[in-house]
């Protein structure tokens, strides 16, 4: 693709209670950025999730997504897998292309 620079993306899906320690998986992986969205809804594996609880925000689902060079990704792969291994989550993982890559490392 003609001035775009190859990147992986990872987006990740765990309960907001959860969230933090994936952030600081995120930025000690050296990435420079991150999205959070928080009351994330859908429907999987144990059902459907609404997108907002009326008292308690930590009942909901927040979704990350990060964008890092692919030399960086796989030990932040390893880290979020070690973490989904003991709590609910999900984890996506793709190859992207940027435009401006120096935003990335």
């Amino acid at each position: 693709m003609n001035n775009l620079t190859q990147m992986t993306r990872l987006e990740v899906v765990v309960p907001a209670r959860d969230a933090p320690a994936i952030r600081e998986l995120i930025t000690s992986a050296g990435a420079t950025g991150y999205t959070s969205v928080s009351g994330v809804s859908g429907i999987g594996h144990h059902g459907q999730h609404s997108g907002a609880l009326l008292f308690n925000e930590y009942d909901t689902l927040t979704m990350l997504i990060t964008v890092l060079p692919p030399d960086n990704a796989g030990e932040l792969i390893d880290a979020v897998g070690v973490l989904l291994s003991t709590s609910s989550g999900v984890m996506f993982v793709s190859e992207t292309y940027v435009s401006r890559p120096e935003y990335f490392q």
